[in-house]
């Protein structure tokens, strides 16, 4: 149930997000999350996307260093404490996380985050026991 995400090498200079972001969106790719890590040379970017074949496509064809890795997408009440509680469920089972974002898009009642762990089944399995909602690849589509 693992979703998608885009990680894009990035020259660490002026323009470079901008042409990416350009790029995407002359594609008709829409970003629903997105997380920028960075170095004094080059950064990472990782994106979770609406159509994340088609953005390593068009960015592979771009020049761009592209890279697709599953991630764990999880629903977590939009109030204090949410996700402490979501993150303890992960703790609780010893599961080391590598990194997380949330999205830009979030409902009325709830935030989408993404985690990177080192195995997204027994992530999702934990979580799931815990009463938490998985997000899916469908879930991106109608964001």
């Amino acid at each position: 149930m693992a979703i998608k995400q885009l990680t894009v090498f990035v020259e660490n200079k002026q323009g470079e997000l901008v042409n990416i972001t350009e790029t995407l969106s002359q594609n008709g790719i829409n970003i629903r999350a997105l997380s920028v890590a960075e170095t004094q040379d080059f950064g990472m970017l990782r994106l979770i996307v609406n159509d994340d074949e088609a953005a390593k496509k068009v960015l592979d064809n771009a020049g761009y260093i592209t890279k697709v890795n599953e991630v764990v997408g999880v629903k977590i009440g939009d109030a204090p404490g949410k996700l402490s509680a979501a993150l303890a469920v992960l703790d609780e089972k010893k599961i080391n996380m590598d990194y997380l974002y949330a999205f830009m898009a979030r409902t009325e009642k709830h935030a989408y985050v993404v985690i990177r762990v080192e195995n997204n089944e027994v992530a999702e399995q934990a979580l799931e026991a815990a009463g938490y909602h998985m997000i899916t690849q469908a879930d991106i589509c109608k964001l």
